[in-house]
C-alpha cells in the first residue's frame, strides 16, 4: 500500500472516530465541576476528620484506661484495708454477716458507675461478697478467669489485671488475694459503661463535623459557583453550539481575569478561526455539501444517480468583451455573478461550476425543496435575465452621465460601452444524472455528470440562433406541467433539433412567464405555432406566410429557412452543424 493510500485511510478513520465521539456528547449529562470539587473536598474533609477523631478517641481511651487503672488500684487498696479491718472485727465479735454487710456497704459507697462491682471471690468460685447495684450472684461463672487467678496464686502472684465475663457483660479490673478472708478481692468496671462517655463524645463530635462540613460545603459551593461562574456560561454556550452545530463567540465582557477566562478567550479565538474557515468553505462549497459535512462530520468520495434539472447560462460575445476590457473583465464578471449566484441560491439551486463566462446550476439536490426543481430553474433563468438587464441599464446611466459632462464618447469608449452591455442565454434540461463528490481525500470536488448536462449547454447555444432568452427541453416542460399546479408558464415549441454529436432530434421550447404572455404575445405565438406546424409538414411556402406575420425574433430564422425549397427527405428535424 502506498503512502498516499495510508494517508487516505488514516484520514477516513480519523473522521469516523470524530463522528463517533461527537454523538455521545449531545446526550451526555454535564455534571458541574463545582459540584465535583465540593463533593471531593467534602469527602476528604469528612474522612480525615473522622479518622482524626477516631485516633483521638483511641488515645483518649488509652489515657482514660490508665487513669481508671490508677483509680481501681486506689479503690482496691481502700477495700483491701477495709476487708482486713472487717476481718479483725469479725474475729472479735464473730458476727460474719455484719462484717460482710459492712464490706458491701463500704464498697457501694466507693462505686460511681451503675454497673461497677467489688467482688470477693473464693478460689472455688463462691462469691463471698458483692458490692454493686446490679443483680446479686452466688458464684463467679467465668471459670477461665477464675482458673487463671488460682494458677497465678499458686505461682506466688496474688494480684493483677483481668478481663472477665460477669452479669453477661464484659468487665475489666484488678484483683488482689486476701489471705485473711481467703478470697480474691476484685474491683472492676463494665467496659461499655466505661466507654459510654467517650462514645457519646465521639458521636457528638462526628455530628458536629458533619454539620460543619455541610455548612462549609454549602459556603464552598456558593463561593466556587461565584469564582467558576463562567464555566457554567461556557458549558451552556458549548451545548447550544453542539445542538445548533454552529460555533459562536462567548461574551467575556464580565469575566474575571483568570485562567478560566483565558480558556474562554482561547476558545473564542479557535471559534473565530474555524468560523473563518467555514465561511471560506461555504464560499467554495455548495450548501448541500456543507450541510452533509455538519451532519456526518465528514465528506466522502461518493455519488448517486438522481433526477435533477440543469441550468446552463453563458455570456454572449465573451471573446469581444475579453479583448476589449482586458483584466477589467474580472470586475465586470464579479458584478454580474454576485447577484446572479444569489438568485440561483435563492431558488435552492447549487453551483455546479463557474467557467469564465458560464454558470452551471443544479436544481433538485435538496430533499426539503419547496418548489419543483424545473420550475425553480425557469424562475431563476428569468431572474438572471433581469440581472443582466439591470446591469445594462446601470451602464447606460453611466454612459449618459459621461456624455453630459464630457460630450460624445470616443470610439474607444464606445467600444468599451458595448462590451459592458452583458447579454446571456440560458439553456435548461434535466433527467437522470450522476451527482456526487469526485477526486481524492487530498483534493475533491462536487460535480454533476450526465448527458443532460451537455444538453443544457447545447440548448443555451440555440438561444443565439432562435433569439430567445431561455430554451428548455421537453423534460423540463413535462416536469412542470405534471407536477406544478397553476404554474402560469406558457411553453412555446420552437423547433425539433438534432444538435451536433446526437443522432436523434429533440423538441425545444421557449418558456414564457404568465406575466409576459399578454394578448399581443398570444397572437404572435399562435401565428408562429401555425407556421411551425406547416413547416413540420413540409409546406414551407405556406409556413413562410405565417412566419412573415410573426414579429417575434425567433421567427427570423424560419423566414430565412423557408425561402428555400423543402428538402425531399424532410423529416421535420433540423440538424445543427455547430455547437
Amino acid at each position: 500500500m502506498t503512502d498516499a493510500n495510508i494517508t487516505d485511510v488514516d484520514a477516513t478513520n480519523t473522521k469516523v472516530s470524530q463522528t463517533e465521539s461527537v454523538k455521545p456528547v449531545k446526550k451526555a449529562r454535564v455534571v458541574p465541576v463545582t459540584f465535583k470539587i465540593v463533593i471531593s473536598f467534602a469527602l476528604f474533609i469528612l474522612i480525615s476528620n473522622f479518622v482524626t477523631n477516631y485516633i483521638n478517641l483511641i488515645f483518649n481511651r488509652a489515657e482514660l484506661f490508665n487513669l481508671m487503672n490508677q483509680l481501681l488500684i486506689k479503690d482496691l487498696k481502700v477495700m483491701y484495708s477495709y476487708c482486713n479491718n472487717q476481718w479483725d472485727i469479725f474475729q472479735f465479735d464473730k458476727n460474719f454477716e455484719d462484717s460482710i454487710k459492712g464490706i458491701e456497704e463500704k464498697g457501694k459507697h466507693e462505686l460511681k458507675n451503675e454497673k461497677a462491682v467489688i467482688l470477693g471471690i473464693k478460689p472455688d468460685g463462691e462469691i463471698l461478697f458483692q458490692a454493686s447495684r446490679i443483680q446479686r450472684y452466688k458464684t463467679f461463672n467465668d471459670a477461665a478467669t477464675l482458673g487463671q487467678m488460682v494458677v497465678n496464686l499458686k505461682n506466688e502472684t496474688d494480684e493483677g489485671h483481668i478481663h472477665f465475663q460477669f452479669n453477661n457483660e464484659e468487665y475489666f479490673g484488678i484483683y488482689k488475694y486476701n489471705t485473711k478472708w481467703e478470697a480474691f478481692i476484685l474491683r472492676a468496671e463494665e467496659l461499655n459503661e466505661f466507654y459510654k462517655e467517650s462514645r457519646t463524645i465521639f458521636r457528638n463530635i462526628s455530628i458536629m463535623i458533619v454539620v460543619i462540613t455541610i455548612l462549609m460545603a454549602t459556603i464552598g459551593v456558593l463561593l466556587l459557583r461565584f469564582l467558576l461562574r463562567f464555566i457554567r456560561v461556557f458549558t451552556s454556550k458549548i451545548r447550544e453550539m453542539i445542538e445548533s452545530q454552529e460555533l459562536a463567540i462567548m461574551d467575556l465582557s464580565k469575566a474575571s481575569n483568570d485562567d478560566i477566562t483565558y480558556l474562554g478567550a482561547a476558545f473564542n479565538s479557535l471559534s473565530s478561526m474555524v468560523n473563518n474557515l467555514m465561511y471560506i468553505f461555504r464560499k467554495f462549497t455548495n450548501q448541500d455539501i456543507v450541510l452533509k459535512a455538519y451532519q456526518e462530520r465528514t465528506v466522502k468520495l461518493e455519488g448517486t444517480k438522481r433526477e435533477l434539472t440543469i441550468l446552463f447560462s453563458d455570456i454572449k460575445s465573451f471573446t469581444f468583451i475579453t479583448e476589449t476590457l482586458g483584466t477589467d473583465i474580472i470586475n465586470l464578471l464579479n458584478m454580474y455573478y454576485d447577484t446572479a449566484i444569489r438568485e440561483i441560491v435563492k431558488f435552492q439551486g447549487i453551483i455546479g461550476s463557474i467557467i469564465g463566462d458560464a454558470i452551471l446550476a443544479v436544481y433538485g439536490v435538496f430533499e426539503d425543496a419547496q418548489l419543483n426543481k424545473s420550475y425553480q430553474a425557469i424562475l431563476t433563468s428569468y431572474r438572471l435575465q433581469e440581472v443582466t438587464a439591470s446591469l445594462r441599464e446601470h451602464m447606460k446611466r453611466i454612459k449618459a452621465n459621461i456624455e453630459e459632462k464630457e460630450g460624445v464618447l470616443t470610439p474607444e469608449q464606445m467600444k468599451m460601452f458595448k462590451a459592458v452591455l452583458l447579454e446571456i442565454g440560458v439553456g435548461i434540461d434535466g433527467g437522470q444524472v450522476f451527482y456526487g463528490t469526485l477526486g481524492s481525500y487530498v483534493r475533491m470536488t462536487n460535480t454533476v455528470i450526465g448527458d443532460n448536462v451537455n444538453a443544457a449547454s447545447r440548448l443555451e447555444g440555440l438561444t443565439r440562433i432562435y433569439k430567445t432568452p431561455v430554451i428548455c427541453s421537453e423534460f423540463v416542460k413535462e416536469d412542470i406541467e405534471n407536477n406544478v399546479d397553476n404554474h402560469g408558464i406558457q411553453f412555446v415549441e420552437i423547433d425539433t433539433v438534432m444538435v451536433k454529436g446526437k443522432t436523434e432530434g429533440k423538441k425545444v421550447y421557449w418558456p414564457i412567464l404568465g406575466s409576459d404572455y399578454d394578448a399581443y404575445m398570444k397572437q404572435q405565438v399562435e401565428a408562429y405555432s401555425e407556421g411551425l406546424k406547416l413547416y413540420y409538414e413540409g409546406d414551407w411556402k405556406q409556413a413562410a406566410e405565417y412566419f412573415q406575420k410573426c414579429e417575434l425574433p425567433l421567427a427570423e430564422v424560419f423566414k430565412i429557412r423557408t425561402q428555400e425549397q423543402c428538402p425531399n427527405n424532410w423529416n421535420g428535424i433540423w440538424e445543427m452543424t455547430s455547437k
